[in-house]
């Protein structure tokens, strides 16, 4: 059996995601968050289908049925949920002989940081709901979440060594037998670990999909720091350090395109919140990029659109998700053609 990681830049059925609801940590700033989820719901509802997982049916189809969303394209599944990260415990879909699967990885919280007990079934939930029509799932016995892995569809996989070979997720295994595993699971023979980069506020333990990313034409973007005085500034030069190394599998250094860094934001408290222009969601014809009210917005649009010519490239304003340290490509998983019914 040949398996295939799609590259999240191929054609897709549609995305998935969680709502926030009351019973999350969204609860004292619902009235501030909801209006980004219909946002994001109804701009991917104009080029593709949506599959939502809420407490409240009715509530999020009126929601989106008054911002003008495509709802011929939107299905909602009253499924519970702990929080709202749908990257981290949603299906990652896999192309097995050309035919699709769908993998249930283990989601632990982040490394047992937060309670996942609702979150970790989500996936066989919907399952079980025909979201996914006869698409067969395997659950595996691995903890791995989709934030942490990149893939360009053609074996190559980007992660960090912080997130994947931390102490919380699979001690059990060496980097050896780790990557001996994903190669099972995905087809990957080439696997590129970044051992720099870090956001402050970060709860991932470094997800690549904060730091870089993998694009089209053997491309990748990456943040980077150009503040000597920030606190990112040496980690995040070693990581662009790191990243000039790296090469394809034919032996080519990847085309590098620096994304800009956003302004400091920080909370109530004072603790730094982990903005990055690098957590954009690529879907059909288009990609969404998350923006801060922030003077750099502009330059990381125009970043991501030398990236991806021909997409249509949109801001979306995600200053209230970093509240929860998070950002747009956090919250969705695309479902790649042929999956959804």
């Amino acid at each position: 059996m040949k398996r295939r990681l799609p590259a999240e830049w191929e054609e897709q059925d549609g995305v998935l995601l969680a709502w926030p609801h009351k019973d999350s940590d969204w609860h004292p700033v619902l009235h501030e968050v909801e209006p980004v989820f219909v946002e994001i719901a109804t701009k991917i509802s104009l080029y593709e289908r949506v599959v939502i997982i809420a407490p409240d049916q009715a509530m999020v189809q009126d929601k989106l049925r008054q911002a003008g969303a495509r709802m011929e394209r939107v299905t909602v599944h009253e499924i519970a949920s702990n929080d709202t990260w749908m990257r981290d415990f949603g299906p990652l879909s896999v192309l097995e002989d050309g035919k699709p699967l769908l993998l249930d990885f283990f989601f632990n919280g982040w490394g047992l940081k937060f309670a996942a007990d609702q979150d970790n079934q989500a996936t066989r939930r919907l399952h079980q709901a025909g979201a996914f029509a006869a698409t067969p799932l395997k659950t595996v016995g691995l903890v791995l979440e989709g934030g942490s892995i990149e893939s360009d569809g053609k074996g190559t996989l980007l992660t960090t060594e912080e997130c994947l070979l931390g102490p919380n997720r699979n001690p059990h295994l060496s980097r050896e037998e780790l990557e001996a595993a994903l190669a099972e699971e995905f087809g990957t023979d080439h696997i590129l670990w970044l051992g720099s980069g870090f956001l402050a506020g970060d709860d991932t333990d470094s997800h690549i999909d904060t730091l870089a990313r993998l694009c089209p034409g053997n491309t990748l973007l990456y943040v980077s720091c150009p503040d000597e005085g920030d606190l990112h500034f040496s980690a995040l030069r070693q990581m662009a350090t790191e990243i000039a190394s790296f090469r394809t599998t034919d032996d080519h250094p990847y085309r590098l395109i620096p994304l800009p860094w956003p302004s400091p934001r920080h909370d109530e408290d004072g603790q730094r919140l982990p903005a990055t222009y690098a957590n954009f969601l690529i879907i059909n014809g288009a990609v969404l990029v998350p923006t801060y009210q922030d003077e750099n917005d502009a330059t990381a649009l125009a970043a991501i659109a030398e990236a991806f010519p021909g997409r249509d490239i949109i801001g979306v304003d995600c200053l209230p998700l970093i509240e929860q340290h998070g950002s747009l490509h956090c919250l969705t998983m695309q479902i790649p053609k042929g999956v959804l019914p």
